[in-house]
């Protein structure tokens, strides 16, 4: 079974699309989606509903950061920029989306497969895993094989050997890893919606079950319209130019 790992959609529709397109194209017979659906982007509602209409069809998703700041509502203490974006976007969502953000898990165990947004040590402090001390605490926090999370909006990949030799590399895109189940892995696929890498193709990653392989992938996507639409929304232009330039 090939599984697609998805995360930090961030309501950007045009490159949801795209990785759901290309990931059905490379095989994906299941999906995980692992947060952050909302936020920054100009199309909530529309990925809300993507994502819930695969959860019925069996797919595994968990909620980040901006999903519950929308679910609970801006708060004082935001800078102004960030608390109009939550705003915003609960205005555009309905009873019945906003439910969903409310009742999404912070983690999810399948197997030998844990799925988070943030890590595993505290999912519900979002803290980042900037580098290999983070990846290495989340490691320690779980006997799963297979970690898999998002919260960083740039691919990367951590591993950790039985003698607690721990590593880390930047992935190419496109070319399969092997990852077997004698250590233990880490895997950030990148964002889908809003990468930060300096490229601004959408991320996300294949995890190919039978194989024991990994193969993270970049795919192009209209991020001028997605852009265009953040600009007619009335959003915080930054959040138009970074898609830009993936930044």
């Amino acid at each position: 079974m090939k599984l697609a790992l998805i995360t930090d959609l961030h309501a950007n529709r045009e490159a949801v699309q795209a990785v759901l397109d290309h990931a059905r194209a490379q095989g994906a017979s299941r999906y995980a989606f692992l947060g952050d659906y909302v936020g920054y982007g100009a199309d909530p509602g529309w990925v809300v509903d993507t994502v819930m209409g695969y959860i019925e069809q069996g797919a595994i998703a968990v909620g980040g950061n901006h999903d519950a700041g929308v679910a609970q509502g801006g708060s004082p203490t935001m800078r102004p920029d960030a608390r109009r974006v939550i705003e915003w976007t609960r205005a555009q969502l309905d009873e019945r989306q906003l439910a969903f953000l409310t009742g999404l898990p912070l983690s999810r165990t399948e197997g030998n497969m844990l799925f988070v947004h943030a890590n595993a040590f505290a999912p519900a402090e979002w803290e980042y895993i900037q580098g290999r001390i983070e990846a290495v605490r989340s490691l320690h926090a779980t006997t799963c094989h297979y970690t898999f999370c998002g919260h960083m909006h740039e691919p990367k990949l951590f591993h950790l050997s039985g003698t607690g030799k721990a590593g880390d590399f930047v992935p190419t895109p496109g070319v399969a890893i092997p990852v077997p189940p004698h250590r233990q892995w880490l895997v950030v696929p990148g964002s889908a919606g809003q990468p930060r890498d300096g490229n601004p193709a959408a991320c996300y990653a294949m995890f190919d079950m039978a194989e024991q392989m990994l193969t993270f992938h970049r795919v192009p996507y209209d991020h001028e319209t997605a852009a265009d639409k953040i600009r007619h929304a009335g959003l915080p232009e930054a959040l138009a130019n970074r898609l830009a330039h993936g930044d």
